[in-house]
Parts: C-alpha cells; sequence; structure tokens
C-alpha cells in the first residue's frame, strides 16, 4: 500500500474530496481529508466516511491512518 492509493481512494469514495496522504513505511499513514460532506459531522462521523471509503484495507494492509479531515471553510481558515 503506498500514499498514492489510498489518496485515490479516499478521492474516489467521498466525491468532491481533496486527501494529502503521506506514509513511508508502508502501513502506518497520515491523512488530511477537505470535503464538503464533512459539513455539520462530528470528527468521529467524519472518520467513518474516510474509513468506509478504504473498507477491509483497514487493519490489513493499512495498520494505522491518522486522519485530520476538514470542510473547505476550515481549510481556508487554517491555511
Amino acid at each position: 500500500m503506498n500514499p498514492d492509493t489510498i489518496r485515490a481512494l479516499i478521492e474516489q469514495g467521498l466525491p468532491g474530496a481533496r486527501a494529502d496522504v503521506r506514509g513511508d513505511d508502508g502501513v502506518h499513514f497520515e491523512a488530511t481529508v477537505v470535503c464538503e460532506a464533512f459539513r455539520g459531522k462530528l470528527p468521529l462521523a467524519r472518520h467513518r466516511l474516510v474509513y468506509a471509503t478504504l473498507g477491509e484495507r483497514m487493519g490489513g494492509e493499512i495498520h494505522a491512518l491518522a486522519l485530520k479531515t476538514m470542510t473547505p471553510d476550515e481549510a481556508g481558515a487554517s491555511g
């Protein structure tokens, strides 16, 4: 598993999402995901949406994924 594959899976699974994924060892990754679908959702619900795009790969090919999730407005305010 590599960061580009994870990014593609997240962006395909969450229409309109932008994902930046990093990870050097092939099993531990960090992702920042910006998506309008996160609006009004608590962090846990946002994380579940992202995990759903990865399915059974979580806990398998992807041992750990640290997530930072934001709406486009939140990303604009922090950037």
